[in-house]
């Protein structure tokens, strides 16, 4: 499937056909999480707030303990 990048009044965006809509289980004025991959691709998902709260205290732990995690992966 193939999306156009379109203006959208001052902004930029993509139109989601129906289909697309249909198959991530979205209606308008849903959320959705981006995912970048080590391949530069991205990944679009329906918001999950558990799973992104979750991200949140994992990256502040991982930012306090940076130092403690660096050594463990030695």
């Amino acid at each position: 499937m193939k999306l156009e990048v379109k203006k959208i009044g001052n902004s930029t965006g993509l139109i989601l056909p129906k289909e697309l809509l249909g198959k991530l289980n979205l209606s308008q004025g849903d959320w959705l999480s981006v995912t970048e991959n080590a391949d530069g691709s991205v990944r679009l998902s329906p918001l999950d707030p558990t799973f992104e709260k979750g991200m949140e205290i994992a990256e502040r732990a991982m930012k306090t303990y940076r130092n403690a995690l660096t050594e463990l992966a030695k």
